[in-house]
């Protein structure tokens, strides 16, 4: 009973019910929505936030923020972009190096910032948010990529894959999850993150290399940036300097946060997360047939995030009165 109720009682669950009770809502509505072409549909709208939310949990849980991922993944898609475009000789794998490499620098620049000026991540990134951005237009001249510039093999990573024709897009997000499930509970780093965040003055006394971790952390959403920059290529096909990862940034932030990793650090689960993606992608399939405009999407977006911080402030107090409650 005390498993079952432990289940019951976690996070994880709650998210998994919310998802099955959408899903049978809408399809009672619209009853398309529970054919297996929309289970494609949404599988494909949700890689790019699943691969970048991996990266924005471990800010998050480092006791930081990162807005300026959106950014970094237009900048990275625009270069590769160019790059396919203009040395189309070069192998069409070069491009994920291009890309993730361009990211991680763009992520390590962030963290620069935060340690060496002791600057407020949120302040940092609102400011690269808008200087990567301009520097995507720079870059581009502010012409697109098109479509017949991205490599015919970076595109059939999006369409099919002879794993049952599952896109080979949606393995990748599963890699990049497991690896990080893999770095946060079984390496030494992955739980010197958590200790960062739960208590930072506690963990620099034992030992944690603050500036280092933090480095890390960004670097690594940065770098995911990138790897989801080209896979944005191969989804749509162009690179757009304008709207390529344009408000990406709140997307993930609302599954991050909804999937239950704490603002305050030091609390968050991958699988919590990979769920919070889901339950997005599942809204985001379910609009449509509804009848609801897109243009309504940032607005749900935004209830969302507020919904889901008001259950994790209810969470931490019922937990520290429970605390309390043990000690008395």
């Amino acid at each position: 009973m005390n498993i079952v109720r432990g289940i019951l009682m976690r996070r994880e669950t709650g998210i998994a019910l919310m998802i099955l009770l959408l899903c049978l809502a809408v399809g009672l509505y619209k009853p398309q929505f529970l054919t297996m072409n929309q289970l494609r549909v949404i599988m494909l709208l949700v890689p790019l936030v699943m691969i970048v939310a991996m990266g924005q949990m471990l800010v998050l849980v480092a006791r930081h923020v990162d807005l300026s991922v959106g950014s970094m993944l237009g900048l990275s898609a625009m270069l590769t972009g160019m790059m396919f475009r203009d040395l189309p000789q070069i192998p069409w794998g070069v491009g994920f190096i291009v890309a993730i490499g361009t990211g991680a620098l763009l992520g390590l620049a962030n963290g620069a910032l935060v340690t060496i000026f002791k600057l407020p991540a949120i302040i940092v990134t609102l400011g690269t948010l808008n200087l990567y951005r301009g520097l995507t237009f720079i870059v581009s001249d502010a012409r697109q990529v098109d479509r017949q510039f991205v490599p015919s093999a970076v595109k059939a990573m999006s369409q099919t894959s002879p794993i049952f024709g599952i896109p080979w897009i949606i393995f990748m997000a599963l890699g990049v999850v497991l690896a990080t499930y893999w770095f946060t509970l079984h390496t030494r780093v992955g739980r010197q993150i958590f200790a960062l965040g739960s208590n930072p003055s506690a963990a620099a006394l034992r030992g944690v290399k603050v500036n280092q971790i933090t480095l890390l952390v960004f670097s690594i959403s940065g770098a995911l940036s990138g790897l989801a920059g080209i896979m944005y290529a191969s989804r749509w096909g162009f690179v757009n300097p304008s709207n390529t990862g344009a408000g990406f940034e709140f997307q993930v932030i609302a599954a991050v946060v909804i999937g239950g990793v704490s603002i305050n650090g030091g609390v968050g689960t991958v699988p919590g997360v990979m769920l919070g993606v889901l339950l997005l992608g599942c809204v985001a399939a379910a609009l449509p047939l509804l009848g609801i405009p897109g243009t309504a999407q940032g607005a749900i977006y935004g209830a969302i995030i507020l919904i889901a911080l008001l259950i994790d402030r209810s969470v931490r107090q019922q937990g520290i009165a429970s605390l309390k409650w043990m000690r008395a």
